[in-house]
């Protein structure tokens, strides 16, 4: 279904990014292209595989480019690229991780594009990186979550930046710990009052069919302490045994890991998936939410046909992972709730849901543009929608092959498109 609305769309492109698998868009970006004041900053590997920074202005089509002295394995679309820019203006990147050595940088001045030298953070537990992923906080500092580990037994790291010391320290060398026989796959969201809310899912093996359950846990004091969503107080590291479970689902039921959260205006949590739920005909993505202090779910109902996952490696599937948006309607009506994504049933474009929450209303569907977009995942500038709910989404046409092939593919161009209106219904 198209939702009956005038969507206006504006698009920028910045260069040609390496397109034979998805390093580039792999949801798990953290993030792609992150605003600080009135700049917009973004990162993606060239047809060289070469790591490439870039800038503008908001409101600007000109952005500035630096093909940085790095270069990317490309050839594992694990190893993408994540970015943030601190309270004080410089930017930090970490790139190329799928169970190596941390890379990580800082712009040698604020708002600066020209990268350090490679640098250690505390040099604690840096040998098997995978994941890396960077947080805004209060007050300009950084929360970095990264897996030490491999699929199937790995722990999660947690480390925290000073704008005031300039350095950083671990909080956590395990904060949730798979005990050897498990790991989590994480998301994580920072809402407006500097909240961190972190939700997982395990998975016992390799093999992408034995992930199951959706756990969750927050803190308020910048990662330090944990708690429950019922405030009950976290004894770290969490295990399977001591986890807050938001929503219970079996192994083997094609449970997607690494997908996304955000809050609502009232810091509830919600948590975009995937997974085929018995009953329904059709694999559909599941939205669990914070509500009254209970957690409930909505499906949606707008797509047809299912599949099953299985196995290793980076896997050509038929949808994306969803990203997820609350919308406050101004505090008026009850929030409206987007899902950003792409779906084979739809020519694998990108688009984009939304259902006001509460009812049985139905899904609305809007497709962003007018032809495919390969097996892209959703990347967003969710600094930027968290302060003006204006949606810049980073887009790039790529192929992947099902676990962890490589495609020979030209080159593609690397988009950013701009809704600063959401379609409502």
């Amino acid at each position: 279904m198209n939702a009956c609305v005038s969507v206006q769309i504006e698009e920028t492109k910045i260069g040609n990014g390496w397109a034979n698998n998805s390093v580039n868009t792999v949801i798990f970006r953290q993030n792609a292209i992150t605003t600080h004041q009135n700049y917009q900053f973004m990162a993606y590997y060239d047809e060289n595989s070469k790591m490439v920074l870039a800038k503008r202005r908001l409101g600007d089509d000109n952005w500035e480019k630096h093909q940085t002295q790095y270069s990317g394995k490309t050839r594992d679309a694990h190893n993408a690229i994540s970015i943030a820019i601190d309270g004080d203006g410089y930017l930090h990147v970490s790139w190329d991780h799928h169970d190596n050595e941390l890379r990580y940088a800082v712009s040698k001045e604020a708002l600066g594009l020209e990268l350090s030298e490679k640098k250690e953070m505390t040099g604690e537990e840096e040998n098997k990186v995978s994941y890396p992923q960077f947080f805004n906080l209060n007050q300009g500092n950084l929360l970095f979550l990264y897996r030490s580990g491999q699929s199937g037994r790995g722990s999660l790291i947690a480390k925290y930046y000073s704008t005031e010391t300039n350095i950083w320290k671990t909080l956590h060398k395990n904060l949730i710990d798979g005990e050897g026989e498990r790991n989590a796959y994480w998301q994580a969201y920072v809402d407006q009052d500097g909240t961190i809310h972190l939700s997982w899912v395990w998975r016992e093996t390799w093999d992408v069919s034995t992930n199951h359950d959706i756990a969750y846990a927050r803190s308020t004091d910048g990662g330090k302490t944990w708690e429950k969503s019922t405030g009950d107080k976290y004894e770290l590291p969490i295990t399977a045994k001591t986890a807050e479970y938001a929503w219970k689902v079996p192994q083997k039921s094609s449970l997607i890991n690494q997908t996304s959260m955000t809050t609502d205006t009232e810091g509830n949590p919600y948590i975009a998936s995937y997974w085929n739920e018995e009953g329904e005909s059709a694999t559909q993505f599941q939205v669990v939410y914070l509500k009254n202090r209970k957690w409930q779910k909505i499906s949606t109902d707008f797509r047809t046909t299912s599949f099953n996952l299985g196995g290793g490696g980076t896997k050509k599937i038929p949808i994306s992972r969803p990203e997820i948006l609350v919308s406050s309607n101004n505090n008026t009506s009850p929030p409206t709730v987007y899902l950003l994504f792409r779906d084979e049933e739809r020519d694998n474009k990108v688009s984009l849901a939304n259902t006001e929450l509460g009812g049985n209303k139905k899904w609305e569907v809007t497709d962003l543009t007018e032809s495919s977009v390969g097996q892209w995942e959703p990347n967003l500038d969710k600094e930027l929608f968290k302060k003006e709910e204006k949606l810049h989404i980073f887009v790039q046409k790529v192929t992947q092959i099902d676990g962890e092939g490589v495609a020979e593919e030209a080159s593609t161009p690397v988009r950013i498109l701009e809704l600063n209106k959401l379609p409502v219904k």
